[in-house]
């Protein structure tokens, strides 16, 4: 009896503590340093070798999709906008799919409570709330967890082996997807509003030159690019002109 009141008390603290370990940024953060993998940790299923998938030269990593899982920081973040350059190296049938994780909680496992910014080519700005977290336009459609929240309209990507630009904003309860300069999708009242942040390999063969976070710059928006009501940012414009930038 002892014993496992010592292991409760021992849960408890050790949830407090990640709970008091939540970054919210306020400066521009490199998350992947061009060198190595520092500042991550991996989660593969099968506990099959990481490195046997990822790996990082000339400055770039790369995933050759070969086995399932993902990596992600080893801090945990609220209210932030984080951008993946990232392109496709090549493609086949069912080796066409990675995403964005948000708001990853513990513990590690293939897939952990999160929320997905699809990277399938062709499908990214999909936003799928996973393995229990829920939003209100998940629950208004009905479907289990593999159904996404769609984005409308036509793909926002670029041909296979240009570099993408995917934006995810996270600001309280809500998430917004933006693909290339373009938004796309908006969730609203998500049952996870901070977390680790991961990148998975789930067959897809492709590169990434840069993962950062901005912090958001508020401002009230009663109707953003036609897609709803919410609080949203101008981190995400400040991101895109940095990125501008970079291209000349």
């Amino acid at each position: 009896m002892k014993s496992a009141a010592v292991l409760f008390y021992l849960v408890v603290a050790l949830v407090k503590s990640a709970a008091q370990d939540v970054i919210t940024p306020t400066n521009h953060l490199e998350l992947f340093n061009g060198t190595n993998f520092d500042g991550f940790t991996f989660c593969m299923r099968n506990d099959a070798d990481p490195m046997q998938t990822w790996s990082v030269t000339n400055g770039v990593i790369h995933c050759n999709g070969s086995a399932v899982g993902y990596f992600r920081t080893k801090q945990s973040y609220s209210n932030y906008v984080v951008t993946v350059e990232w392109r496709f190296v090549k493609m086949a049938p069912k080796k066409d799919n990675t995403g964005v994780l948000v708001h990853m909680q513990l513990p590690d496992k293939v897939w952990p409570p999160c929320i997905q910014n699809q990277g399938k080519s062709g499908r990214q700005g999909d936003l799928f709330v996973m393995s229990g977290v829920e939003c209100k336009e998940h629950l208004a459609l009905g479907k289990d967890a593999n159904t996404p929240v769609a984005f409308t309209g036509p793909s926002a990507e670029n041909p296979i082996g240009e570099w993408n630009t995917n934006v995810t904003t996270c600001f309280g309860k809500t998430v917004a997807a933006n693909i290339n300069r373009k938004l796309l999708n908006v969730i609203h009242e998500c049952t996870v509003s901070a977390g680790f942040i991961g990148i998975q390999s789930e067959g897809a063969d492709f590169e990434i030159r840069k993962i950062y976070l901005d912090p958001l710059v508020y401002r009230q928006v009663d109707e953003f690019n036609g897609i709803g009501n919410s609080d949203i940012l101008d981190a995400k414009l400040r991101a895109e002109e940095r990125a501008k930038r970079e291209l000349h």
